[in-house]
């Protein structure tokens, strides 16, 4: 009687460990580590249970590295025995940096669809990373205010039409910042945010257009951006450019420069958006952002786009900062089963109705999929925008670049720099002096 009793219990353990295994491993998990802190709310309240309705098979777990954390995110949590099926690069260098964790994706149903294949990053001739999100930004600002300010008597501009340069622009701004009382604001631009993890806009961003225009006049008739990443040295020779605007900005803000170190883009975005100033630097991914802030007195038509100008030669002709360093990619170390459901994943939120409506309404990204029609474009107001631009007559966008910057330690070497100069503890040379040796020395580091 003992050994039957004994000879069930060891069967009712493992009938138990049998059903403990199937509720636990019954759905295959699909880790994604998320870039856009922006939509991160969005993937964990909409996405994640939208697709495991449509998918039972899979568990979707969205975990989103804080701002400017992410490549540090991504190698802690790589080394983990769970680790992202799903992770992102920036672009050529992030690639790079992670060739030995991404798989080959060239026979997955997400790099299928891919309108252009060239679009893709590959490693030795096998698609490796794929864009998601067609991406523009400049000057955001706030079309009622400005017309507030055409009324004013002795206004320096009739129009947005007439602004398309920076001495213009400067003009305008300089007028505005004298006249903020008359048009309720408390300065024309938001907080330059220069608090760690928040100086993206300006070391990645604002620089993109002295670094673009550098490049060109390399070699005008190549790819600025190939011919960027060939660069170990660069002179940064439009650096007195983009002085040009940052002194614009912070000259003509609702914040003290000495202020400017504390302050983050969250708090510059509700500046534009509680109607305080009428210009703000971002992208298109920032219209949820400005209609979503508690107390917003902005009207969607009226967040329009203005490229940013510098006063280099030409400008006129210039458009939006466009172009992606949204490229998504499948960890090879992950498990078999991870890694199909990484393409199912994909697949599942750029062609699937449920998924495409997602990405239009509520992520807002402009995709690169033919699974796309015209109709399922981003609704907000500053994709449209960025259509606009886009194709505009005798306009042409300026190509993203900033993928060929060396390191994000050139980065923060950079906006740690410009911070420096906004509080006034060293000159601008000095400025420009760090963009030129700390690109020499990270670009050795990569040797």
């Amino acid at each position: 009687m003992k050994r039957s009793l004994g000879i069930l219990l060891v069967l009712m353990l493992a009938m138990g460990t049998l059903f403990v295994g199937c509720a636990k491993d019954g759905a295959t998990e699909v880790y994604f580590l998320n870039f856009k802190p922006e939509v991160a709310e969005i993937y964990d309240n909409e996405v994640v249970p939208a697709f495991e309705a449509e998918n039972p098979g899979y568990k979707l777990k969205v975990v989103t590295a804080a701002s400017g954390t992410y490549e540090q995110t991504f190698n802690s949590e790589v080394a983990k025995s769970n680790p992202p099926v799903i992770f992102q690069v920036n672009g050529p260098v992030g690639l790079n940096n992670q060739k030995n964790a991404v798989a080959d994706l060239s026979s997955t149903d997400f790099y299928k669809i891919l309108g252009d294949k060239s679009m893709a990053l590959t490693l030795d001739g096998k698609a490796a990373a794929i864009p998601y999100a067609v991406e523009g930004y400049g000057i955001i600002y706030n079309n009622a205010i400005m017309n507030k300010y055409f009324a004013l008597d002795g206004a320096k501009a009739k129009s947005m039409d007439d602004i398309k340069n920076y001495d213009t622009l400067k003009a305008v701004v300089e007028d505005m910042q004298a006249n903020k009382d008359a048009l309720g604001i408390k300065g024309v631009f938001a907080s330059t945010s220069m608090s760690a993890g928040n100086q993206w806009r300006w070391q990645t961003h604002t620089v993109n257009v002295p670094l673009y225009k550098e490049f060109l006049d390399d070699a005008p008739d190549a790819n600025p951006l190939a011919t960027g990443l060939t660069k170990d040295t660069i002179a940064f020779k439009y650096g007195g450019n983009m002085k040009n605007i940052m002194d614009l900005y912070t000259n003509n803000s609702l914040t003290a420069k000495t202020l400017l170190g504390a302050k983050t883009v969250d708090e510059s975005m509700a500046e534009f958006a509680l109607g305080q100033c009428a210009m703000v630097q971002n992208g298109n991914w920032a219209a949820g952002q400005i209609l979503g802030v508690a107390g917003n007195t902005v009207a969607a038509e009226d967040i329009k786009f203005l490229p940013i100008y510098t006063g280099i030669d030409g400008e006129e002709g210039m458009g939006l900062c466009v172009g992606t360093e949204n490229y998504l990619c499948i960890n090879k170390n992950a498990s078999k089963d991870a890694q199909k459901g990484a393409d199912v994943f994909l697949t599942w939120l750029f062609s699937s109705e449920t998924g495409k409506k997602l990405v239009s309404t509520k992520l807002n990204f402009i995709t690169p999929f033919n699974t796309f029609s015209d109709a399922d474009l981003p609704a907000d107001p500053l994709s449209k925008e960025v259509s606009k631009w886009m194709n505009k007559p005798g306009v042409t966008s300026v190509m993203w670049v900033f993928n060929a910057i060396p390191s994000e330690e050139w980065k923060n070497q950079f906006g740690d720099a410009m911070l420096q100069y906004f509080e006034g503890k060293t000159d601008w040379a000095a400025v420009e002096k760090v963009a030129v040796d700390a690109w020499a020395a990270e670009k050795a580091l990569t040797k």
